[in-house]
């Protein structure tokens, strides 16, 4: 898992490099992309080009690098020879290996550079079967280097490959597009990332409180990378275990057991408390929007354990923490949780436009500690006694 080439040299390298994925099996989230590969190359069957699409931090360049490592390494042991060793896979994972050409469209998006990768392309390969060009950013180009680019890609040479990376496919030309076998990597779901982020703080022998990587996952929004990023800054914060509020203290996070409390006060329609709660919150530099994206973010909570129950990995929360949702949402029923959450969604847009921000967040409060009421109401006022009876998901099962 760890780049040897990224570890010592006398200074510290990030953990997103020290972790970065060398091999399919080390690539996480993306089983289908990796099986499709695998199989192609293992059968012959490699296409001429790729395009592989995805936010952020998902896998895209560590995939193209393995995926030239593996194409490098089965051709030699069809050959009947012995693969090459681990300085021309460092060269390749640092890109600079003579036979996978590393470019980057961002830096690289003239017309000049794509007429020299063609008049390379022409070169047969050093010690490999083929030449494999990976062009990252690949949307950065200019029209006139996409022109000159498709002109090789339309008849290339039988020993150049080709793999584009974007994070922003609309923009590639359909032109290229139609040449490419395109792969579209999926944002990593969060109980993925945080089961590697513990993988990775147990191999650094770094004790940890066990709702850290399910909170980092979650702030990562499906990117690895930036997982790491935040990892690896509240490790050098830490200089030890990483215990529980570090998070607050070390990325502005607000107070969670204040925000807990709040979530309480609301469900519990105490309104006295939730506004008490929620200046406390504003207090201590919490906007008034960043409040109420905060309290939707958490009855989401409320309604995944009532809707999925407590085992769910849509919770993204210790045993513990899911338990204490299921006792809060209670006494909720679903389409009360959704009303809480679009009341929330609609008052942090209203906010930041405002006037009079306070009051119109302590309106949307004071109506979520009523929202259960308004529902009764508006049942009793259809000639119905009610909102229909809760059903437990657990005993569903």
């Amino acid at each position: 898992m760890t780049d040897p080439s990224d570890v010592n040299h006398g200074s510290y390298q990030v953990l997103a490099r020290r972790y970065r994925s060398r091999s399919f099996a080390e690539l996480v989230g993306q089983e289908a992309i990796i099986r499709t590969l695998g199989n192609a190359i293992e059968q012959q069957r490699t296409a001429h080009a790729y395009l592989f699409c995805g936010t952020r931090g998902v896998g895209k360049t560590s995939a193209a690098r393995i995926f030239a490592k593996e194409l490098m390494w089965h051709g030699a042991r069809i050959r009947g020879e012995e693969p090459p060793g681990q300085d021309a896979e460092d060269a390749i994972f640092r890109g600079e290996d003579i036979d996978v050409v590393e470019i980057d469209g961002a830096s690289h998006n003239g017309v000049n550079e794509v007429r020299e990768l063609i008049t390379n392309a022409g070169l047969m390969p050093a010690r490999m079967s083929f030449k494999l060009y990976i062009i990252d950013e690949v949307h950065m180009l200019s029209t006139q280097a996409f022109n000159a680019l498709l002109k090789i890609m339309e008849e290339p040479p039988d020993h150049v490959k080709f793999v584009l990376c974007t994070t922003e496919p609309q923009k590639v030309p359909q032109t290229i597009q139609s040449r490419c076998q395109r792969f579209d990597f999926r944002t990593i779901p969060d109980h993925q990332i945080a089961r590697h982020l513990g993988e990775i703080l147990s191999s650094e022998g770094i004790d940890f409180d066990d709702g850290i990587p399910l909170e980092l996952a979650r702030l990562a929004d499906g990117s690895m990378r930036d997982a790491l990023t935040l990892l690896d800054r509240v490790v050098s914060a830490a200089n030890g275990a990483l215990g529980p509020g570090l998070l607050e203290e070390v990325l502005g996070l607000p107070d969670e057991s204040l925000l807990g409390s709040l979530v309480e006060s609301v469900t519990r329609q105490d309104a006295r408390r939730t506004l008490d709660h929620a200046g406390e919150l504003v207090a201590n530099g919490m906007s008034h929007a960043q409040l109420l994206d905060s309290l939707a973010e958490r009855i989401r909570r409320l309604l995944v354990v009532a809707t999925c129950g407590t085992e769910s990995e849509l919770i993204g929360m210790t045993a513990d923490a899911a338990q204490r949702c299921a006792e809060l949402s209670r006494d909720l029923d679903q389409p009360t949780l959704v009303q809480m959450i679009v009341a929330c969604d609609a008052g942090s847009r209203q906010v930041r436009s405002s006037g009079a921000p306070r009051a119109l967040l302590d309106a949307v409060l004071v109506r979520l500690c009523h929202m259960q009421s308004f529902a009764e109401a508006a049942h009793l006022l259809q000639g119905t006694s009610g909102p229909p009876a809760k059903k437990d998901p657990a005993r569903a099962r």
